[in-house]
């Protein structure tokens, strides 16, 4: 090789080792290729291994519905979201689980404090039915979602789906303008999944009842179980106490009555046995009132198809409206028990309505209401007040007698004493049977405000709620058997009460000393029992008071004259004395008595 040759190479080399100097070539690094292969195929094989547990999981899942609910499995899960149906009266919300009916709010209606009146509490309250599938299990459809069907604004069907493609659906159904509704319970192709030898559904309803109203002991004492026997009579647990009991054959209707409300489930073809109610009081509670529990039975036929038709009511203790459907059940409402109940309801009920068809105010009502009972009753007053005038007229000869026999037998006076009776022809109970008469309007009125949905959250004057207690004073403590409140319209009845004993008094004598004291004992205890009860009530007793002021001037002073009923009782002295059988039966008693005396000395 020349010179030149080698020169060339050299330089060759040089530009070359220069340029790969200056310009270094990009190496690709293989390692980090192999780690990063290495990562995701690491986190192909976690995600493979995440969709097997989950599958897992889920199969294991559905292998526990499987164990316990059979066929039903399918309705083991589901959506949590609530189905509201409504009409103009009522609101209803019906929970996918269970498909129970969980709120019910009255919209004309508020509770106390102004908030929507709901009838169910969602949490505490229970409607189930229990049945047994196949492998016995016992399948709750507390337990299980249904579907919601058929939608609209006031109708919807809740199904509870089987495997084999049959349900159990509930059909709510309301109406325009009304607080009775339909509900069916429909059995499809269950027929093979029911045994044989199980011929019934077991139906349990239970609710907490909210409190509402202002006193929630008054509430208390009118919030029971209520059931009517298929075409017999109305009966029901204590209200006063916690209470059980079996019914004794098929129940038509069992109602959980509140005090001015109730939920009523119907069944015109009569629930069968075993069918009992139950009462228990929850103490110390403000929420609630009682727990009201129900358990009967569904009859179920075996058929492919079978519709079991049962109706709800969800309304007020409303007397008309109850009465409407002709079930009975306007008994709800305690207005007393025979006479009284009587009274009520062909009497005060009448002239309460006419009188509310026309005017507004519950106060004015109850002072005309007052005016028309005090007139319709005023010739059995006027005829007590001759009586009275009678016994006032006889007294100084009363007094005479009394004094004559003081240290001596008693019973000598009293013969005497009805002696002159006899000879001046006074009835000595003439001025007690004409208040009798009236003692049964005064005991329906007892029972007829208390239970007045009427009134309630009326107001007027000072109270604020004629269905309940009114107060111009809370105290800041309790004071035993009086309450912590003040009651106006109570206290207005008890000092009239106490004006009328003191101008009607016509006790003589030390032997009536104890009971003159009863007298004036007596409005004093309605002081305390009457400070929280309707003020309806006691607002009416005061106007009774008044009004029987008014009429007691009048008629002593143009209608009864003292001088002329001496004259008259002078003129009976002269007239041959002839016995009434009553007198007769008296003086048998008064011999009687004496003889026995006689015989113990």
């Amino acid at each position: 090789m020349d010179k030149n040759s080698i020169t060339g190479v050299i330089l060759i080399v040089l530009i070359v080792v220069g340029y790969n100097a200056l310009f270094p070539p990009v190496v690709e690094v293989e390692t980090p290729e192999k780690e990063t292969t290495t990562v995701v195929v690491e986190e192909e094989i976690v995600q493979e291994e995440t969709k097997n547990i989950v599958f897992s999981d889920t199969t294991a899942q559905n292998e526990s519905y499987q164990r316990a609910f059979g066929v039903f499995a399918p309705s083991a899960t589901g959506s949590d979201e609530d189905v509201v149906i409504e009409n103009d009266l009522i609101k209803l919300s019906i929970s996918p689980k269970g498909g129970r009916i969980v709120s019910a709010i009255l919209k004309d209606y508020q509770t106390t404090d102004s908030l929507p009146l709901n009838l169910i509490d969602r949490d505490s309250s229970v409607f189930n039915i229990t049945f047994f599938s196949e492998g016995n299990r016992i399948i709750n459809t507390q337990d299980l979602y249904f579907q919601s069907i058929d939608k609209t604004e006031n109708s919807v069907v809740m199904r509870m789906m089987a495997s084999n493609g049959g349900y159990l659906e509930y059909v709510y159904q309301l109406n325009a303008g009304d607080y009775m509704m339909d509900f069916k319970v429909n059995t499809v192709d269950l027929d093979d999944i029911i045994p044989s030898n199980r011929n019934d559904l077991e139906l349990k309803w239970s609710v907490n009842l909210p409190s509402t109203e202002k006193s929630i002991e008054n509430e208390r004492m009118y919030s029971t179980v209520y059931f009517k026997y298929l075409n017999d009579e109305v009966d029901y647990l204590s209200e006063t106490k916690d209470d059980e009991e079996s019914l004794s054959g098929k129940a038509q209707w069992i109602g959980l009555k509140h005090q001015f409300f109730s939920s009523v489930l119907i069944s015109n073809d009569g629930f069968e046995k075993p069918i009992s109610v139950k009462t228990t009081t929850k103490e110390g509670s403000t929420q609630f009132v009682k727990n009201l529990e129900v358990e009967a039975s569904l009859a179920y036929n075996h058929n492919a198809k079978e519709s079991i038709p049962l109706q709800f009511y969800f309304g007020p203790n409303h007397y008309e409206t109850l009465s409407s459907y002709n079930m009975d059940l306007e008994r709800m409402i305690p207005l007393g028990w025979g006479i009284f109940r009587w009274v009520n309801k062909y009497a005060v009920i009448p002239i309460f309505n006419w009188l509310d068809n026309s005017i507004t105010n519950y106060g004015i009502i109850i002072l005309i209401m007052t005016f028309i009972i005090k007139m319709a009753l005023a010739p059995f007053t006027l005829k007590a007040y001759k009586s009275q005038a009678k016994m006032k007229v006889l007294k100084p000869e009363i007094d005479k007698i009394n004094e004559k026999h003081k240290d001596k037998d008693p019973m000598k006076a009293q013969q005497a004493t009805m002696a002159l009776y006899k000879k001046a022809g006074v009835n000595p109970l003439g001025g007690c049977v004409p208040m009798l008469l009236q003692m049964p309007i005064l005991f329906a009125l007892f029972r007829f405000f208390p239970a007045s949905i009427e009134l309630r959250q009326k107001s007027f004057l000072w109270a604020t709620d004629l269905s309940t207690y009114d107060s111009v004073l809370d105290l800041p403590f309790e004071i035993p058997f009086y309450g912590d409140h003040v009651s106006l319209f109570t206290l207005l009845m008890t000092i009239s009460t106490l004006l009328y004993t003191r101008m009607n008094s016509q006790m003589s004598g030390p032997q009536m000393a104890q009971m003159k004291w009863m007298m004036y004992l007596m409005p004093i205890m309605f002081l305390g029992f009457f400070n929280n009860y309707a003020s309806g009530l006691s607002y009416y007793y005061f106007l009774a008071n008044m009004v029987t002021f008014g009429q007691q001037f009048v008629m002593r002073k143009y209608f009864i004259d003292e001088t002329a009923i001496l004259a008259q009782i002078e003129s009976n002295k002269k007239k041959p004395v002839k016995k009434s059988k009553f007198q007769k039966r008296l003086e048998d008693m008064a011999k009687k008595q004496q003889e026995a005396a006689n015989k113990r000395k």
